[in-house]
């Protein structure tokens, strides 16, 4: 077992600091599901009479960028310029898509349209912070080769302005094997780096070749096929799943988020845990996204992989005292990286 090396998040404080501005202006492709996040919220002050479910009476609505597109939002947030390749259907949500990503600063130009599905939108009815129901309208299923081809052709065209690719996998048929082929295999004589954000039930085989790997830890459990016994867990037990998702894969490099616990990064044969840096936790929604965006922008920005690692927990702990899939901002990056210097 590789000796685990632990940091403290104030370790690298000053030099990100002093290395932000190299953030500024960079590209970054981010290629995979988009959708619309909906949120209707209110109070519960009695039952229905019509059945045995709360009436919720509303007091807002909000509209909000998801999937994908907050992974672009994101990068924008930071400072780095988003590139984003996905699929919308050919319909009213799409528009109101296309003026969110405007709005928050993502172009919209290389969504690719196809009127056989529908854009993915996400309904979310909400009581203070609890979520009382869900409504999806969306369809998974993976896409007609020929719209796989307008999206490849946009890759040729916008890979050679960006300093990272990332492919953000939420299983609604974007991200196949031959995109991600296709796309490693355009981005490697480029020297362009490749990160995935998988999707847990997808088979790894899926991301063979790519540069990173950043799944959650219940992602790289199910990834990995180790089976997750509590009664057997022992100390080894994410060593031996990293390692085996990495040889799987021919991948040099694995940041697996651990929640609470923070992040383990797993680069050429060092292993190094870095803490959460998170002070209060209303909603973890859209912080992965948090994550492997800041991690892109700043990992293809020369940034170390730890470096990366440890701006990307800092800009985690900032969104996830946020509720719904909001960005974290440069300015707030600078604030929770002084506090801790401090």
């Amino acid at each position: 077992m590789t000796a685990i090396v632990k940091r403290q998040m104030a370790d690298y404080a000053p030099n990100i600091l002093k290395q932000l501005s190299d953030l500024v202006g960079k590209n970054v492709l981010i290629i995979g599901d988009v959708g619309l996040d909906e949120y209707v919220m209110g109070e519960v002050r009695r039952i229905s009479p019509e059945a045995p479910v709360p009436v919720v009476e509303v007091d807002k609505e909000e509209v909000r960028l998801g999937l994908s597109a907050n992974v672009a939002q994101n990068v924008a947030s930071l400072g780095g310029v988003p590139r984003l390749i996905s699929v919308v259907g050919e319909d009213a949500t799409a528009g109101a898509l296309g003026e969110l990503l405007q709005k928050s600063g993502v172009s919209a130009g290389d969504l690719v349209v196809d009127p056989t599905r529908p854009t993915t939108r996400k309904l979310r009815v909400m009581v203070q912070h609890h979520h009382i129901v869900r409504v999806d309208y969306e369809h998974r299923q993976f896409l007609d080769s020929g719209i796989e081809d307008k999206i490849l052709a946009k890759v040729d065209a916008i890979l050679p302005e960006v300093v990272a690719v990332v492919i953000q996998d939420y299983a609604k048929g974007v991200v196949s094997e031959r995109l991600v082929r296709e796309v490693v295999k355009r981005a490697r004589p480029l020297g362009k780096k490749v990160l995935v954000d998988p999707y847990r039930s997808t088979p790894i085989k899926t991301y063979s070749g790519v540069d990173l790997l950043k799944p959650n830890f219940s992602e790289a459990v199910q990834l990995s096929g180790i089976v997750d016994d509590d009664l057997r867990r022992d100390s080894t037990l994410l060593d031996r799943i990293g390692q085996s998702l990495m040889s799987t894969l021919g991948c040099e490099n694995l940041v697996v988020t651990l929640g609470k616990e923070g992040v383990r990064i797993f680069e050429s044969g060092k292993v190094v845990e870095l803490p959460t840096n998170a002070k209060q936790v209303f909603d973890v929604t859209g912080a992965g996204d948090t994550v492997i965006a800041a991690l892109a922008l700043a990992w293809g920005s020369g940034f170390s992989l730890e470096q990366s690692c440890a701006l990307a927990n800092f800009a985690a702990g900032v969104v996830v005292g946020k509720v719904g899939c909001v960005p974290c901002s440069a300015a707030e990056l600078v604030s929770a990286i002084q506090e801790i210097e401090a």
